[in-house]
């Protein structure tokens, strides 16, 4: 597994330790099984940014300390150029940047994705965490599966939607997909 899950994983495991809580408590609280906080924690398995999301919100620390082992800084604006976001692999077919991890205190975690195509795999891993998300294709065409519905997004189309539900994304055709996705906290 890559350095920066290793990475994340050890900072996961010092929010744990420093909340004094046993695997099976930290992983009851982020909604996950403590078999799967051990792999997280010793980064032998790819960290889903959903639970990056639930653990920071859980535990109201930014992703940024969870990423990067460092805090966000900036108050009044952040400019991410391009190419410049913090990398986040969760699994082959998504590479995530992150586009605000140096601004603190944010309320949404906006991401620039890649999804390659996956042959359509229909059995793609269906994720739901607490907030919301907001999707926008750049280009490429895109199923976002929410629940038993499968909404097909071109180039240009959006999708709102609380991400309670199970949801997934796979890039469609033979080409990979380009989006912007917004996840926010509860309100």
């Amino acid at each position: 597994m890559s350095e920066l899950n290793r990475e994340i994983g050890e900072r996961i495991r010092g929010v744990r330790t420093l909340n004094n809580l046993s695997q099976t408590d930290f992983a009851r609280q982020t909604g996950t099984t403590a078999d799967v906080l051990a792999q997280y924690e010793t980064g032998s398995i790819e960290i889903p940014v959903s639970f990056l999301h639930d653990v920071a919100h859980h535990f109201d620390i930014s992703m940024t300390e969870l990423l990067k082992g460092d805090s966000a800084k900036l108050s009044v604006f952040s400019v991410v150029r391009k190419g410049k976001g913090v990398g986040i692999s969760r699994r082959k077919e998504y590479d995530y940047q992150s586009l605000a991890y140096n601004f603190a205190g944010r309320t949404m975690d906006p991401f620039f994705i890649t999804i390659e195509p996956n042959n359509h795999d229909k059995s793609a891993t269906m994720v739901n965490h607490s907030g919301q998300e907001f999707h926008y294709v750049l280009d490429g065409t895109v199923c976002v599966k929410i629940g038993k519905y499968d909404n097909v997004l071109n180039e240009g189309d959006s999708i709102y939607f609380d991400s309670t539900n199970p949801h997934s994304i796979e890039a469609l055709g033979d080409t990979p997909a380009h989006m912007i996705i917004t996840i926010t906290g509860r309100e």
